[in-house]
């Protein structure tokens, strides 16, 4: 009689062994969809941003470091005039720049000179300074998934905010400009 039970046991834990997968399968990809794609945890969040010297993208023969900004609250826009995001989020970063509540400054990743300022000229350009990061390292250093990316840095040089793609108007009123009041008192 005990063989009987065990038996009837083991095809019941055939199939519900099954079911508990595909459940616990089907709770990890709704969790999954319900991510904001845009939101990428960054590890360099309220860490220390990488300190770097580039080229200057107007002046390539004179080099820019990003320490000068100590005791600045600035944004680090990274662009190319390569990138269609970057396109679709220029003239929010126009009007903002306009707006002068912050300095944007610009990584120009992975561009050729002539490209880029050829763009900027055509476009409008709203950085207070364009860096040339044309081989790539800097944007690693800032674990940069792809363009275009935004953060924003407070005086003491430590990243604050990092906004993964095209800005939105909602991004920049809701979230970036309440910040950087916070952060420039």
């Amino acid at each position: 009689m005990t063989g009987m039970k065990g038996m009837k046991g083991m095809k019941a834990l055939r199939f519900v062994v099954p079911l508990a997968l595909f459940t616990a399968m089907l709770f990890f990809l709704w969790k999954g969809l319900a991510l904001d794609p845009h939101s990428v945890p960054s590890p360099l969040i309220d860490k220390p941003a990488p300190t770097f010297t580039l080229p200057m993208l107007n002046a390539p023969g004179n080099n820019f470091s990003s320490t000068d900004l100590r005791g600045k609250v600035w944004l680090l826009n990274v662009w190319g005039s390569w990138c269609g995001s970057c396109r679709a989020e220029h003239p929010l970063l126009v009007a903002l720049a306009q707006n002068g509540s912050v300095p944007i400054y610009g990584l120009n990743w992975k561009d050729t000179h002539d490209d880029a300022t050829q763009w900027l000229a055509r476009s409008g350009d709203p950085y207070t300074l364009s860096v040339a990061d044309a081989d790539g390292r800097v944007a690693i250093d800032f674990g940069v998934y792809g363009a275009p990316e935004t953060f924003v840095i407070d005086k003491q040089g430590i990243i604050r905010y990092k906004q993964v793609g095209p800005l939105t108007p909602e991004a920049i009123n809701d979230i970036i400009l309440p910040l950087v009041k916070r952060l420039q008192r």
